[in-house]
């Protein structure tokens, strides 16, 4: 399957779930990471008009656990992250945030991804460390 078919079926995964409610959308993929993009809006806002960081580590969680899934043998296996740790570095208010995860470790059991989180200046807005499990389908 080429990239934009990748894509395309990781988008239309979406529907329905958290990422559709906030307007989350892979846009590029590679041998070793995974970007999606988020707009910021007042929908995805804490109360003082600044990106709430509850919906940029959902992001995080999303990018990183869709990425370990181009590592797996998805008819064998699943993924569940067990782990997020997110610093927020910078407030945005409005535009779009970019989230990539780039693989730090693969083993057969645990995947490592750092997800950096940056707006469309490339401004780093915040970093995460996520670890997913991967368990055999029963």
């Amino acid at each position: 399957m080429d990239t934009k078919e990748l894509l395309k079926a990781f988008n239309a995964r979406n529907k329905n779930t958290l990422m559709e409610t906030l307007d989350i959308e892979y846009v590029a993929i590679g041998d070793d990471f995974l970007t999606a993009k988020m707009p910021v809006s007042p929908k995805v806002h804490q109360p003082y008009g600044q990106l709430h960081g509850g919906a940029t580590a959902a992001l995080a969680e999303t990018v990183g656990s869709a990425a370990s899934n181009f590592f797996i043998d998805s008819k064998e296996h699943f993924i569940n992250g067990i782990q997020l740790s997110i610093n927020h570095i910078k407030s945005k208010r409005e535009g779009v945030v970019f989230a990539t995860a780039k693989n730090i470790h693969k083993g057969k059991t645990t995947h490592l991804w750092e997800v950096k989180i940056v707006d469309e200046e490339d401004n780093l807005i915040s970093i995460a460390k996520m670890t997913n499990i991967i368990l055999a389908k029963r």
